[in-house]
């Protein structure tokens, strides 16, 4: 990874963790927990679905600046998605930040910065936290969704 990658994935991160975007509760829709054990990650996800569409989406909790900056970048990016296509994207993130350091990296936007994750693979549960909760919410489903 160039330094000019690594500086951009720090700079997004530092910005996103300092001004999260949808830092709030949707009323009237579906919410799931989330918890990573290891950093201590807290995050309630809130998702808004009319006819299968994501209409909002927002964020709550506590965490490191990966996992805010996670969750604020993904409650912008799956707004407007059908749930399907959400789907995909959670699953292509995971991809992007599990795969091994000089793997192939596919471009998701400003997501792509969290591929910078790679070189800390014990950080990839931060960055996951907001995506898999996201899912859980999806789904309608009770447990609180831990990254263990």
């Amino acid at each position: 990874m160039t330094s000019d990658v690594l500086e951009l994935y720090q700079q997004v991160i530092l910005e996103h963790n300092r001004h999260p975007r949808n830092f709030r509760a949707i009323e009237g829709g579906r919410r799931a927990e989330g918890h990573n054990p290891l950093c201590g990650d807290q995050l309630t996800i809130h998702v808004r679905i009319d006819r299968g569409i994501v209409v909002d989406a927002g964020f709550q909790g506590s965490g490191c600046a990966i996992s805010r900056a996670s969750a604020s970048l993904m409650t912008d990016r799956v707004r407007g998605l059908d749930v399907e296509d959400a789907g995909s994207l959670a699953a292509r993130f995971d991809q992007l930040v599990t795969s091994p350091v000089g793997s192939p990296v596919e471009d998701l936007g400003t997501l792509t910065v969290f591929a910078g994750v790679r070189r800390f693979p014990v950080r990839a549960k931060c960055a996951l936290l907001a995506w898999r909760t996201f899912a859980a919410a999806i789904d309608a489903r009770e447990e609180t969704v831990s990254t263990e």
